[in-house]
């Protein structure tokens, strides 16, 4: 008896990921043929469409999530097309989206993977994405340090303990500020068990940043990486943390095309609604890279102190609207200069107009 054989036939497969269990639909021919949980493996879902399909070709898309990147990489070893693809990009219609669940979630991929509307999100290599996750570890440490040192003063204040001025001019804690908490008393064994555990808090998240921040600069040395930092700590307002925060967020400059696909990914756009011939620009956009657009616009108050172009630029600007929309449109060129040092590797040139 001859064999099945589904050879020269492409099978379209959507994948709900969660941690205990993945929500499968499989498509051909613009026809659902199944929709079914399994274990979260890729090595059982290539064995599942070996058994049933045969000989076809397979073609896998999941949305980006906690799960991140490992099964695109498994799935590329077994030699199946897979992308993973953002979930705010997935054609929804308005039914999806009022009574989501997993097998909605699963057949709509597949569906639009099929109908080609899908676009792939850059996936890195291994080594950059730890180098990223090594850098997002080093702002989460921040925001837990923030976080405690405002405990400390809220605890201080609910006690009527006054911060000696001294120690209020500056927003980084000093050495001597720190001693001068630990010699603070009070009234309570409660409440000076408190306050010494959240001072005990910030010793140890002070540490971990010194460790965190010594790897990162151990990291920077190696040789793709750092003509890269030079490059990018040439420009006024980019130090070694926003330097590497930007290389480990976009990491290949060159994957935009575009200057406006770069603004975009940061989250420099304005956001526009348009209707007949009626058009409202709202501000900028809500879609944008938490880790990059914060310091780069952080960066542009920086650079219109330092360059006299940039300086210029904002005055005018200033004229015609607020200093908060003026700073955007700063930050915009500055990303612009960026993105020219980083491609060919050149230091910043000041008092450029362009």
């Amino acid at each position: 008896m001859k064999a099945i054989t589904f050879s020269n036939l492409q099978f379209f497969i959507g994948i709900d990921t969660h941690l205990k269990q993945w929500k499968v639909t499989i498509r051909n021919c613009g026809i659902e043929l199944k929709t079914f949980s399994m274990n979260p493996s890729p090595d059982e879902l290539y064995k599942y469409l070996n058994k049933h399909y045969p000989n076809g070709t397979y073609f896998v898309v999941y949305e980006a999530g906690f799960c991140g990147f490992w099964p695109q990489r498994k799935f590329t070893e077994l030699g199946i097309n897979c992308i993973v693809v953002n979930p705010a990009d997935v054609p929804s219609s308005g039914k999806e989206k009022s009574a989501k669940s997993d097998p909605v979630d699963s057949r709509k991929l597949a569906r639009e993977l099929e109908n080609n509307s899908l676009k792939p999100i850059y996936i890195p290599d291994i080594y950059a994405e730890q180098l990223r996750s090594l850098m997002r570890l080093r702002y989460r440490l921040s925001q837990g340090q923030t976080r405690v040192k405002n405990r400390i003063k809220m605890l201080l204040y609910n006690y009527g303990i006054v911060i000696p001025k001294e120690h209020l001019t500056n927003s980084r804690w000093s050495g001597y500020f720190i001693h001068w908490l630990k010699s603070v008393k009070l009234s309570s064994s409660a409440g000076q068990f408190t306050l010494n555990n959240l001072l005990l808090q910030l010793d140890q998240t002070r540490e971990h940043l010194k460790n965190v921040l010594r790897e990162l600069r151990q990291e920077a040395k190696q040789e793709n990486i750092a003509a890269v930092i030079n490059s990018l700590t040439s420009v006024p307002g980019v130090a070694f943390i926003t330097a590497m925060s930007l290389y480990t967020e976009i990491i290949d400059i060159r994957r935009f095309k575009k200057f406006d696909e770069l603004c975009s990914f940061v989250g420099l756009v304005p956001s526009v609604y348009s209707t007949g011939e009626t058009e409202y620009t709202r501000g900028i956009s809500f879609r944008h890279n938490k880790f990059l657009r914060p310091l780069l616009i952080e960066a542009a108050w920086t650079a219109v102190r330092k360059d006299p172009a940039l300086t210029l630029r904002f005055n005018e600007l200033i004229k015609q609207m607020s200093k908060q929309k003026a700073i955007i449109r700063i930050a915009k060129k500055l990303l612009r200069r960026i993105r020219h040092v980083w491609m060919n590797q050149d230091s910043y040139v000041k008092a450029l107009v362009a």
